[in-house]
């Protein structure tokens, strides 16, 4: 049988070498550039993916070590995440390149060398190996879209979305419980168009809450990386509705979405712009345990995490 962890890791390798084509060789300048997280530019990005790697390889190979940075970063919620990747981006771009490339080289073989059955402690809920290699993979292509932006590259749509749009499935009921609002007592349907025009599907075929859309556009809105109006993802029933208005694949609080800005990456957006959400009710359910690390968002919001 195949061994998921290696299978998930592979493609990660394969994400952050897209990415790592984007900035090699790339001169001060265009490390320099903003990207669409305020504050932050390409030499930003990079080094917070170095910095969650540096933690996610301290949680596998020294968990003690690893609460002890965790509690740190519970002291000081709003700056520890801008922190670790300010402090990167002052290094020489081919030094943080350099550790970016380290890292996460020691990570993968970390992973591969922990016993079956592990689970690591993180930000939320204790993981699995699988699920840690998922989470990385999931934020490194969501700074990746970043720094792509940044510097004008394309990036067409790949396979590897799948592990993303299982992410954002798996999440709903952490949407939200992170906004103190009580999630649906019924699982949705989610249907996909994949890049090759391929079917991925979620949840019981005949559930009558139901989410189609590209595969594409799904991820986009789950990582925060784009508006919701500008996208082609659509709801059938009003939890359905609800739910794209607050999907979120990864851990920390919420934040503002970005402003719609045009058509969507795949064709038309939907046909109503996001409503708005009741007031919060007691009782957040709990987060799945294949969360990333908090993060930068991705849009003119202050705070998200992703």
């Amino acid at each position: 049988m195949p061994d998921p962890t290696a299978a998930v890791l592979g493609e990660l390798c394969e994400e952050s070498d897209e990415l790592d084509r984007l900035v090699r060789g790339a001169d001060p300048e265009r490390w320099a550039r903003a990207t669409p997280a305020p504050g932050w530019s390409v030499a930003h990005q990079i080094a917070h993916l170095a910095w969650t790697d540096a933690a996610a390889l301290l949680a596998v190979t020294d968990p003690a070590a690893f609460a002890a940075e965790a509690a740190k970063a519970l002291r000081a919620p709003d700056s520890f995440v801008d922190e670790g990747a300010r402090d990167g981006a002052r290094l020489p771009p081919a030094e943080l390149l350099a550790r970016w490339r380290t890292g996460r080289e020691a990570l993968r073989a970390a992973l591969l060398a922990a016993p079956a059955g592990s689970r690591f402690p993180w930000y939320g809920p204790p993981m699995a190996a699988a699920s840690l290699a998922t989470a990385r993979l999931m934020e490194t292509w969501a700074h990746g879209r970043d720094v792509a932006e940044a510097l004008g590259a394309v990036t067409g749509p790949t396979v590897r979305l799948r592990h993303i749009a299982r992410l954002g499935v798996r999440t709903r009921d952490h949407a939200y419980g992170v906004r103190a609002l009580p999630p649906p007592a019924e699982p949705f349907r989610v249907e996909l168009t994949g890049p090759g025009g391929e079917l991925w599907a979620y949840g019981p075929p005949d559930a009558p809450q139901r989410v189609t859309g590209p595969a594409l556009d799904f991820c986009l809105l789950v990582t925060r990386r784009a508006h919701r109006a500008d996208l082609a993802v659509r709801a059938q029933g009003p939890d359905a509705d609800r739910w794209l208005d607050i999907a979120q694949a990864f851990a920390g609080p919420p934040g503002p979405d970005r402003a719609p800005r045009g058509p969507s990456p795949s064709g038309t957006g939907p046909d109503r712009a996001p409503g708005a959400l009741s007031a919060p009710a007691p009782g957040p359910a709990p987060a799945p345990e294949a969360l990333s690390a908090p993060g930068r968002a991705a849009g003119p919001a202050p705070r998200e995490r992703a």
